[in-house]
């Protein structure tokens, strides 16, 4: 049997990380590692903050790998690993806990053990396939299989066959249509707020031409709002939760199994520890607070957050927070905040349209996502102004640098003002990005 230096070490790094979270074993002032200045002062004594990768460091892998059409990435080949032979002379193994064994994939059956197949259950007992208990793996609890089979249940929302063959031929259907030939993967953004104002009937009518369009399989979910509390469609509260509560009650009965997301901002996050800072942007935006925007993710109404950045140039200038340390700021008290575990978090990009540096495009696409903050930065293809100018997306090349990242990168596109045709932005398109949003009315 051989064990992975990983599996050898184990005992010593739990040690280790006791003492990580430690404060008075973790940090000093004089720690050139620490950001703990960027947490604000009711953060938990036994919080801690430390760079594993400064900004200027991680630009700087983000160039090296990129650099020269990838040649670094490309020239790369995996590490062979580093094993212990527990069964040479002069190794040290640790005893597995409870005095049971160890293996890896190598390793052979346990005496007893079969190769493959599904367990014997007696009829109506359940039995565990995966080694957790019901629900225990962090599941809908009834995964598990029982000896009795457990009937399918079926859809209420079941889509019309032929509305949705009728969603197919509008121009939101052809966009579907000519995303999935280049193997995108398809989010459907619409803005069902104003239907939902208007009534009843309105809304029913727009949710269910939604759903219509999300109910082909190639499409992974469905954004219904943006600028959620931030622009002045809502004025309290209690209007937030009903709308997100009856649009997510709505579409999961139309669109079963899509996943459901909003777009909205957190003013107060860039402003890192500043208190006078964040306590200005609550009084600005009431209505953006970060704990009410967390309340539809426990509630469990949406599976996606997407956090804009439209904020950060220039909103923060009063407090001395540029543009490059408000978006630090941002991303740093959302990993805080632990949402990744509620919904999936997504940045929201418009500042890479027109002429940007490859620092820039570097910086803006890697801050998000470097420590686990956010799992996709969703990137503006196109962004109108207040005189109707449309300034689109150029940065082609530096994007092209980022391959290895390029599923988590989704492009946010109106396929009613196209730049050459649908057809032939959506292959362009396809070349740098994983995912699109498809913007509909």
């Amino acid at each position: 049997m051989r064990l992975t230096l990983r599996r050898a070490l184990a005992v010593g790094a739990t040690l280790a990380l006791v003492g990580v979270l430690t404060p008075g074993a973790a940090y000093s002032q004089e720690d050139p590692r620490s950001c703990n200045d960027l947490l604000g002062p009711d953060t938990p004594a036994y919080v801690v903050c430390e760079w594993l990768a400064k900004p200027d460091e991680a630009l700087g892998v983000a160039l090296f790998w990129g650099a020269d059409d990838n040649a670094n990435l490309k020239e790369a080949t995996p590490s062979d690993g580093k094993f212990i032979d527990c069964s040479a002379a002069g190794s040290v193994c640790p005893e597995a806990p409870g005095g049971g064994s160890e293996g890896d994939e190598n390793s052979p059956f346990p005496e007893g053990a079969g190769d493959g197949g599904l367990p014997e259950c007696e009829a109506g007992q359940p039995c565990s396939v995966d080694g957790h208990d019901e629900g225990g793996d962090g599941t809908v609890a009834g995964s598990e299989q029982t000896g009795t089979p457990v009937p399918t249940p079926t859809p209420t929302g079941a889509q019309d066959p032929a509305a949705a063959a009728a969603a197919a031929q509008t121009p939101a259907g052809q966009a579907i249509t000519a995303a999935k030939a280049v193997q995108l993967r398809v989010w459907v953004d619409t803005e069902l707020a104003d239907d939902w104002k208007a009534g009843a009937e309105t809304f029913a009518a727009a949710v269910k031409r939604i759903g219509a369009l999300a109910a082909r399989p190639e499409v992974a979910g469905i954004r219904f709002t943006s600028q959620l509390g931030y622009n002045t469609t809502f004025k309290t509260d209690e209007e937030i939760t009903a709308f997100v509560t009856a649009a997510s009650d709505a579409l999961r009965q139309v669109a079963p199994g899509k996943r459901l997301g909003i777009h909205t901002v957190v003013p107060e996050l860039a402003c890192g520890a500043n208190d006078t800072c964040k306590a200005e942007m609550r009084k600005r935006y009431p209505l953006l607070a970060p704990e009410k925007i967390e309340s539809p993710l426990i509630a469990g109404r949406v599976d996606q957050l997407s956090l804009d950045s439209g904020l950060l140039y220039g909103g923060y200038d009063a407090w001395k927070i540029n543009a490059e340390q408000a978006h630090l700021n941002q991303w740093i008290q959302v990993r805080a905040r632990s949402w990744d575990v509620l919904a999936q978090i997504a940045a929201e990009e418009t500042g890479l349209v027109g002429q940007v540096t490859d620092t820039k495009v570097a910086s803006r696409l890697s801050v998000p996502v470097k420590d686990g903050a956010a799992q996709q930065v969703n990137v503006w293809t196109s962004v109108q102004n207040a005189q109707g100018t449309v300034t689109r997306l150029t940065a082609w090349d530096q994007l092209k640098k980022l391959n290895p990242i390029q599923r988590r990168l989704a492009a946010v596109y109106n396929p009613a003002g196209p730049e050459t045709d649908m057809t032939t932005d959506i292959k362009k398109l396809s070349e740098v990005f994983g995912q699109i949003y498809l913007t509909t009315a």
